[in-house]
């Protein structure tokens, strides 16, 4: 089982964005294994089923200690809009692959950590989970429209906090934000 509390707690602590909450959701989760240690012992699914509960349990955890969620009546209308949130959303695709990995990781994880939670958990469980819009959408009980929203949303939100990192668009590189200030526009 201690090869699995990395994994565990990693899958919590990026749900709630709140490293006490997921040790807890963790304890509770190797409790849960603890339990059908017998049956577990044996299977070759253990990393599977640990995953799984982790997540159903941060996410039962969320339910019941966050505010309800507003439903969006709107969905995006204007055409320029779409495009921009479109273009950020290719700078935050973009910044990912062109960043070194373990920098990319830290810096994305800390972002994660600064969305709000309606944005966050759909986009962990999209990128993170690979769970199906749809799947989302029940299991949160929200629209799939709302789920694709907030993804989208969240992935904008994403590109514009790492590009306040210092992280460039086009090179991947930190930006001076020294060698900026003294320049005409």
């Amino acid at each position: 089982m201690r090869a699995y509390q990395d994994m565990v707690f990693s899958t919590a602590v990026r749900l709630t964005a709140n490293p006490a909450q997921a040790e807890d959701i963790s304890q509770e989760v190797f409790l849960r294994a603890y339990e059908g240690f017998d049956q577990l012992r044996s299977s070759p699914k253990v990393g599977g089923w640990l995953k799984t509960v982790a997540t159903n349990l941060t996410l039962n955890h969320l339910t019941r200690h966050r505010k309800r969620w507003r439903l969006f009546s709107e969905v995006f209308s204007d055409d320029s809009r779409d495009e921009e949130l479109e273009s950020a959303a290719a700078v935050f695709d973009n910044v990912l692959t062109e960043v070194e990995a373990d920098e990319r990781r830290a810096r994305v994880e800390k972002a994660l950590e600064r969305l709000p939670d309606h944005q966050r958990i759909p986009l962990v469980l999209y990128h993170y989970e690979e769970m199906p819009y749809q799947d989302i959408a029940d299991r949160l009980g929200i629209s799939l429209a709302k789920v694709k929203t907030d993804i989208l949303r969240g992935r904008v939100a994403m590109a514009g906090l790492l590009t306040q990192s210092g992280l460039g668009a086009s090179d991947g590189q930190p930006r001076d934000p020294s060698a900026t200030r003294g320049a005409q526009p």
